[in-house]
């Protein structure tokens, strides 16, 4: 396959180049209508005259079918990689959920499971350990040797996902001896639970209050621990789903000391606040998701933090809920709302608004969503970039093209979109993964 007339963007370079594909692989660019570009013969030609032509996205943070509170994430394997698909992102790495009292090896399997065979596009995993103890702190070695390259931990969610102090500094001393990357998720879980049920006590009930009682400074005080208890351990740490200016300026003040502290954010942080959650009625119960949404003022920090790379990559958080039958069981008490919002399909293109709005530049879109991603969780360069020897996981993207977002128009499995009537610029045209349209 011969991609001809494109401008190719990676997050080093913007070059006009055809990209010759031979099987699943990226074997050559050449300048467009040079000799050697103009050379090559393929059965198949794609013109992608007037597009960008990128590294297909790698969404680092999905939960496919991932069970909470009772239910389970709306989108299986096949119907998110399917929407990710359309939505120009080739690899997802989602989370493989360790049971307590289970073992580390029997999450990761169960996961395999799930996935194999299912997905259109390629996946990883990371670990997600709800159970820290001698036993699973110890297979996490083995894991790392299979290609799990990273474990998650939870500060929040007593009784669920949650590690005191105690066994955070366990897997991070055991992170910084194996390679493995520990991820945190950062709120107070603790604190936040007395707020929970004070406001539940006062007949506060709406989705609104999710918001207040998940305040901003249980984020920032978790972010700063979780950064000097790694810092204890001599491992680097990277914070998921970061949602607050104050939680960011932790993190920036470790980078600037030279610490390996690295973070995420969401499309939701960006686009999305306090005011959709805030929506009259149960509405706002479509944008209950933890981390929460933040009052609008949150969003430069966030974008400024994009720009000078304090936070280094933007996943989704993919973790869908269906409005009926799902968030509805949080009626009358916010706390039951399942926590999670669609994203996989849109991340891309919000990324490439923020490119049109004049946030971040074409270069840096591709870095925190192909190349970064990759390169923090082992993939780079066989994903996130388009050089020899680079899967061909490459997408055509229109950047005029408008379109307005829509649940009767998403692929997701989910019957609302958190972007219903948003129109943006620019859409994924053609999506190769591994050179297969």
């Amino acid at each position: 396959t011969v991609i001809r007339n494109g401008l190719v963007i990676t997050a080093a370079d913007e070059i006009a180049a055809d990209v010759l594909v031979d099987g699943e692989a990226v074997v050559a660019l050449a300048a467009t209508g040079s000799a050697v570009a103009q050379g090559w013969n393929a059965a198949t030609i794609i013109d992608a005259s007037g597009m960008y032509v990128v590294p297909g996205g790698v969404d680092a943070h999905t939960h496919m079918e991932m069970p909470f509170g009772g239910t389970y994430a709306a989108d299986t394997f096949e119907t998110g990689t399917r929407a990710a698909a359309w939505g120009g992102t080739t690899t997802i790495v989602d989370f493989a959920i360790q049971q307590v009292g289970g073992s580390l090896r029997e999450g990761l399997d169960a996961w395999h499971a799930k996935a194999d065979g299912n997905c259109a596009i390629d996946y990883a995993f990371h670990m997600i350990m709800a159970d820290v103890n001698e036993g699973s702190v110890k297979e996490m070695e083995a894991l790392v040797g299979e290609g799990v390259t990273s474990f998650k931990l939870f500060m929040a969610y007593p009784g669920v996902f949650y590690s005191d102090d105690g066994k955070i500094l366990r897997a991070l001393q055991k992170g910084a001896e194996t390679g493995g990357l520990v991820m945190m998720h950062a709120e107070n879980g603790i604190a936040i639970d007395v707020l929970v049920e004070q406001a539940l006590a006062k007949g506060h009930t709406d989705p609104r209050y999710h918001g207040e009682v998940r305040h901003a400074l249980l984020e920032a005080e978790a972010t700063h621990r979780a950064i000097k208890l790694a810092q204890v351990a001599g491992a680097p740490i990277y914070i998921v789903h970061l949602s607050a200016a104050q939680a960011l300026a932790q993190v920036s003040a470790a980078r600037d000391e030279g610490y390996n502290a690295f973070a995420e954010t969401c499309p939701q942080y960006l686009f999305l606040s306090t005011d959709d959650l805030g929506t009259p009625g149960f509405e706002g119960a479509k944008y209950v998701c933890s981390t929460p949404l933040r009052p609008a003022e949150h969003q430069a920090a966030l974008w400024r933090g994009l720009r000078t790379d304090d936070l280094s990559i933007v996943s989704t958080d993919h973790c869908p809920f269906c409005f009926k039958g799902q968030k509805e069981m949080g009626i009358g008490d916010f706390s039951k709302i399942p926590n999670g919002l669609p994203g996989v399909e849109t991340r891309m293109d919000l990324l490439h608004q923020g490119v049109v709005e004049g946030h971040i530049s074409r270069k840096r879109w591709i870095e925190i969503a192909c190349a970064t991603p990759a390169r923090m969780f082992g993939l780079y360069p066989r994903k996130g970039t388009i050089t020899p020897g680079a899967d061909a996981d490459i997408v055509l993207y229109d950047p005029n093209t408008t379109q307005v977002h829509s649940a009767a128009t998403h692929h997701m499995a989910v019957d609302y979109s958190c972007y219903e009537g948003r129109e943006t610029t620019g859409k994924v045209h053609t999506v190769l993964s591994r050179g297969r349209v």
